[in-house]
């Protein structure tokens, strides 16, 4: 169950950290690590530091740039220390175990990021997730070092989802309900994150073309459409039908702009 979970760590300064996260996945049965532009990697202090858990490291993903990372990811949370100006759903990580728990045998691809250790993870990229999720620490000093992060969240997702056999406790998610629900099986799959940022850009761009939105004074428009989708988090059929519409809207304006009819033939681009 744990084998559709992926860790995310974005553009790591410290390959110690990157070691010390790999022994944290371990122990909780995580395997799946994927490293965005890491500064040092492979790196002798990165192996010492997983200390038993060198086959994390030796299968640990090195990604280009967050769309590889997140590749096939239907469920992206984002960690973040704090609420930004814009407010995103956020939940703690006993939250987030239930959250994944409920939805354990949709086979949901979930990737868990975690930012720089000196400044986490950029607006931008935290607009990207379905889902925030914080730690909450010390308000004094809620600074925790991104192997620790791991760590945390990892517990929280075994405990979720394969229980605690040393205390003779199960899965939380076996009494997440009093009364059995009936079965419901939705009939598309849900969106993965490719799909949705195809969207999101085809989206943007046909409001700039339309005048909507100004790119030179664009407020937060797209932040909080962003928002929208990624709350409503719509399966493929859905987005598929919005790119439908989006691509004929699109038709449509370029008919009207070479004073042919949307469905002339003469219309399409060759």
């Amino acid at each position: 169950m744990l084998e559709t979970f992926r860790i995310v760590m974005v553009e790591t300064s410290h390959p110690g950290n990157i070691g010390a996260a790999a022994r944290a996945m371990k122990t909780m049965g995580l395997a799946d690590l994927r490293l965005v532009q890491p500064q040092q990697f492979p790196n002798v202090e990165a192996t010492a530091r997983a200390s038993g858990s060198a086959d994390i490291l030796a299968n640990a993903r090195v990604c280009a740039d967050l769309d590889e990372a997140l590749a096939g990811a239907t469920l992206v949370i984002g960690t973040s220390a704090r609420q930004r100006r814009i407010p995103w759903p956020c939940l703690s990580p006993r939250q987030l175990g239930e959250l994944v728990a409920a939805r354990a045998d949709a086979g949901e691809q979930v990737a868990i990021m975690f930012g720089r250790e000196d400044r986490g993870l950029t607006n931008e990229e935290l607009q990207r997730c379905h889902y925030h999720v914080a730690i909450p620490a010390n308000p004094d000093y809620g600074v925790l070092n991104v192997a620790s992060a791991v760590q945390l969240i990892a517990y929280e997702l075994r405990l979720a989802l394969v229980g605690d056999p040393d205390a003779d406790l199960p899965p939380r998610r076996a009494r997440s309900h009093q009364l059995d629900l009936p079965p419901m099986e939705w009939d598309a799959p849900p969106a993965d994150n490719a799909e949705m940022e195809h969207f999101l850009r085809h989206m943007e761009r046909l409001i700039i073309e339309s005048g909507f939105l100004d790119p030179d004074n664009p407020a937060q428009v797209m932040t909080r459409l962003r928002r929208l989708f990624m709350r409503a988090r719509p399966d493929k059929m859905e987005i598929s039908t919005l790119r439908g519409v989006l691509v004929s809207l699109e038709k449509m304006s370029q008919a009207k702009k070479s004073g042919r009819a949307p469905n002339d033939p003469r219309s399409e681009k060759g």
